[in-house]
């Protein structure tokens, strides 16, 4: 859709209403990860309001854009986004992680919309690389976009799926690092440092955008310029505020896998109301 048709304050309606709707499916079930899936509603939005190709009646649809949920643990995010977008009823969401749900707590493909089974982190942009290499093979113009965590870039499957992609020159595969500094056990720089990352992704041989990861229009502009850059893969690092929108969740890493009760539901709910 052209950037000029989208209503951003709509958008920004959206947002407020998935972070409300993360939560209190996180409260019910009494487990889940409430901070990551914060810090990633715009990208996410962004994609499936903006930028993919995608039909929710058809969720196998062989020329669909794929989106690779890398950071697998950012369920309740991926299932509003999802639920909302018509994949499937919104009201399958309040047995989120609940026993014989598919809505669990990693990404599976039993969930309509969902292309990857994530478990353990680190492998988003391999699966993303294949489909890319896929698609040239058959000769189909889908891209496939892979959404990564700045904790799980820290390992070495990573960086080698990021030489892959240069080597083969794989123009179609946009990863998005949602970059919230926070990781399980702390500060993302603490633990293990990624900076310089922008200039780690050009060394590895990709084009290189950084944005405000909850800023549309610069999230926008970023998706815009991938196509635009031919014979080299494209990565958006995205800097963004784990718990967004919570004053009590922003930057703690003890809401990477907590749930919050229910006086703290009233509170974060109410905040985010204004």
């Amino acid at each position: 859709m052209p950037v000029e048709n989208i209503d951003i304050d709509a958008l920004k309606a959206k947002a407020l209403i998935y972070r409300k709707e993360i939560l209190e499916i996180v409260t019910s079930a009494g487990c889940g990860h409430p901070g990551g899936s914060l810090s990633a509603v715009e990208i996410l939005l962004s994609l499936y309001e903006y930028k993919i190709r995608h039909n929710p009646q058809d969720p196998k649809w062989s020329d669909r854009d794929r989106v690779i949920i890398s950071k697998g643990h950012i369920t309740p995010a991926v299932y509003v986004t999802l639920a909302n977008s018509g994949y499937f009823s919104k009201e399958e969401l309040k047995n989120f992680r609940k026993l014989g749900s598919v809505l669990q707590g990693h990404v599976v493909t039993k969930v309509p919309g969902v292309e990857f089974n994530t478990g353990s982190l680190g492998h988003g942009l391999s699966v993303a690389n294949g489909l890319a290499l896929g698609a040239k093979m058959l000769k189909k113009d889908f891209n496939i976009y892979c959404l990564m965590g700045d904790g799980e870039i820290q390992e070495g499957s990573v960086w080698e799926a990021a030489m892959t992609a240069a080597h083969y020159k794989l123009d179609n595969v946009c990863a998005i690092v949602d970059y919230n500094k926070v990781q399980e056990n702390g500060p993302v720089e603490e633990i293990k440092g990624l900076e310089p990352l922008a200039d780690k992704w050009k060394s590895f041989g990709w084009e290189v955008r950084e944005v405000i990861g909850h800023n549309f229009k610069q999230l926008f502009g970023a998706l815009d310029d991938f196509g635009k850059i031919k014979d080299k893969p494209f990565v958006i690092i995205a800097h963004t505020i784990k718990g967004k929108g919570v004053s009590f969740m922003e930057g703690d890493r003890n809401w990477h896998g907590k749930a919050p009760n229910l006086e703290q539901l009233k509170e974060a709910l109410k905040e985010l109301e204004g």
